[in-house]
């Protein structure tokens, strides 16, 4: 049997009795990633094919019920991780036991689901490093070079995330452009995402009130042009469009938090059968603006139907997972997104380096690992024939390191590392949980990790050594030459 047919008995085992795919494989050989792996060119032994077989034969009237699946911000396309049921795991049904959860009146376990990329993980990382800040201020370097047209400076982000990155790049983008309308788009499939960033957004209408914000969820070949190629899915398409009254943030934000319902009924994204990759149920595009500024924005309220992309800004941090194929980074990912350029418009790409203090724990616990497969240079070279005549008019430039690298690091007080004092455990947790998600680390491998405690030597060991944590991205650029 070879991992296609196996994947092809998975999937159908799942659709016959109810269970996510990911919830099939911690049941049956506790890895819920079983299902992913396989779709990315994993093998398994005879005695896990065994195991696998034994479960599906003993186990047919299985009921499962929806998981919360986990997701990473710099990712956008990712392979889904293990797993939280919403409620206790019910034990394995007996063999009469027939009543499925869609039966029950319960939603399909294999729609619906709030998606997350390891929330924890992403969370802790996020408010103990400071990479997001990092990453703004690299991209506000950019703005310096942009000569932005009437009637709009034109952005584009290509991972909204928590939405701190767009957020400190609007504020600076005001700075330098203070009497500039702002046409911004930004992509992101994570519901939770969404509504963090966006209730980050309130202030941004009251000081820049020139200002259409666009969210969608759609993929990188669509999401600059705000339309999709299948008919199928533009004729399901949720466009919404929320002109904002008031003249006050806290107007604003308030307008913005009704719009929460929306987002529930219909921001959902379910797994690809045949990637493995997160998908959404139903394209979706939000569009917001404040109603005593339409009549100036009216040009550039972009409208059902698809409207052209031409942006003078695209932001792609950490826009695909550092173990992905490279065909897929410069095809599905890199590639759309140069093509949305207009004249004179950058892209700044943003992804991790390693070589740092957080990859020699990584190496200390898993010595042959390096996530970091690609640099810059094979990324802009596969790009440049990914498009081919098309990228005749853009220019690549990867620069050299001292441009290209930058460095951020783990917040933590002058007293908390050093050779005389003893490391706290919450900061020797939220070093390793940062070095585990910048290099990706799978689960089931950090499970194993932790079952037996060297984890934390190799993090306290590290730590003692450089006297803190920090970590290296690079950077490249691509821009389109100006008429």
């Amino acid at each position: 049997m070879n991992a296609q047919e196996l994947l092809q008995e998975i999937s159908d085992y799942c659709r016959q009795t109810g269970l996510a795919e990911s919830t099939f494989g911690r049941r049956a050989v506790n890895d819920g990633k079983l299902a992913s792996r396989l779709r990315h060119g994993g093998r398994i032994t005879t005695e896990t094919l065994d195991r696998i077989r034994a479960f599906m034969l003993s186990n047919k009237n299985v009921t499962g019920r929806p998981a919360v699946i986990e997701r990473s911000q710099d990712t956008k396309p990712t392979t889904p991780v293990a797993p939280r049921l919403t409620a206790p795991s019910p034990s394995i049904a007996p063999a009469g036991a027939t009543i499925s959860a869609t039966a029950a009146g319960a939603p399909d376990p294999q729609r619906n689901f709030r998606f997350f990329d390891n929330r924890q993980k992403y969370l802790l990382f996020v408010n103990t490093c400071g990479e997001k800040w990092t990453v703004a201020n690299r991209v506000s370097l950019e703005l310096a070079n942009l000569h932005p047209r009437p009637p709009a400076l034109r952005v584009f982000d290509a991972g909204v995330g928590d939405g701190t990155v767009l957020l400190r790049t609007m504020r600076a983008m005001h700075d330098r452009f203070p009497h500039t309308p702002f046409y911004v788009v930004g992509k992101e499939i994570s519901l939770e995402d969404v509504r963090i960033a966006l209730a980050k957004m309130s202030d941004r209408f009251c000081e820049h009130p020139a200002t259409v914000l666009v969210l969608t969820n759609l993929a990188y070949a669509d999401a600059p042009w705000l339309a999709v190629k299948s008919l199928s899915a533009a004729s399901s398409m949720a466009w919404h469009e929320a002109a904002l009254t008031g003249s006050s943030a806290h107007q604003f934000e308030q307008q913005i938090t009704d719009l929460m319902p929306f987002f529930a009924q219909n921001w959902k994204a379910g797994v690809s059968p045949k990637t493995g990759n997160p998908v959404y149920e139903r394209p979706v595009v939000l569009v917001i603006y404040r109603e005593d500024h339409k009549f100036l924005l009216d040009p550039i309220i972009p409208k059902p139907g698809g409207t052209q992309a031409n942006y003078d800004l695209v932001i792609a941090s950490q826009p695909y997972r550092a173990r992905a194929s490279l065909d897929f980074k410069a095809k599905r990912v890199v590639a759309p997104l140069a093509k949305a350029l207009g004249p004179g418009g950058r892209l700044i790409g943003i992804h991790s380096h390693g070589n740092d203090p957080g990859m020699e724990i990584i190496q200390k616990v898993w010595p042959d690992d390096n996530p970091f497969i690609h640099d810059r240079h094979q990324i802009m070279k596969a790009v440049k024939h990914e498009l081919g005549p098309a990228g005749r008019d853009l220019n690549f430039n990867a620069y050299a390191d001292n441009r290209s690298l930058f460095r951020y690091d783990m917040h933590t007080l002058p007293s908390e590392i050093s050779e005389s004092s003893s490391i706290g455990t919450s900061t020797l947790f939220a070093a390793w949980n940062a070095a585990i998600y910048v290099a990706q680390v799978e689960d089931h491998r950090v499970a194993e990790a932790a079952a037996d405690g060297r984890y934390l030597d190799a993090t306290r060991e590290v730590l003692r050594k450089h006297g803190a944590l920090w970590f290296f991205d690079e950077s490249y650029v691509i821009s389109r030459r100006r008429e």
